[in-house]
């Protein structure tokens, strides 16, 4: 699903007062924290993640393997707090505003 920067800032301006549903700490990356963030994903639709790996490369490889594995999007990045995005198809609970800018 390819969304528009107007829909990427609605998303971001509804996840701000969001709290992290998911930390991944030093160990990375596990199936356990995989399957928790598709839970939530499929529940909320729109979550915060804190993503506590090492260095700034090491986050975004963590990203992109999650945002991979789980089709969902990075709506936002800020230090060690990401915002994933994934429509749930049966029962989407967040309302899009229309394309634009």
């Amino acid at each position: 699903m390819h969304l528009t920067e107007r829909q990427k800032k609605y998303l971001r301006g509804l996840a701000h007062q969001k709290k992290a549903v998911v930390m991944i700490g030093s160990s990375g990356v596990s199936d356990n924290v995989m399957n928790e963030i598709d839970n939530a994903l499929d529940f909320h639709e729109l979550i915060k993640i804190k993503v506590r790996v090492g260095a700034r490369t090491d986050r975004a490889e963590a990203l992109d393997y999650i945002t991979g594995k789980l089709d969902c999007q990075l709506i936002q990045r800020v230090g060690n707090s990401a915002v994933l995005f994934r429509r749930n198809p049966d029962k989407p609970k967040l309302q899009l505003p229309h394309g634009g800018v």
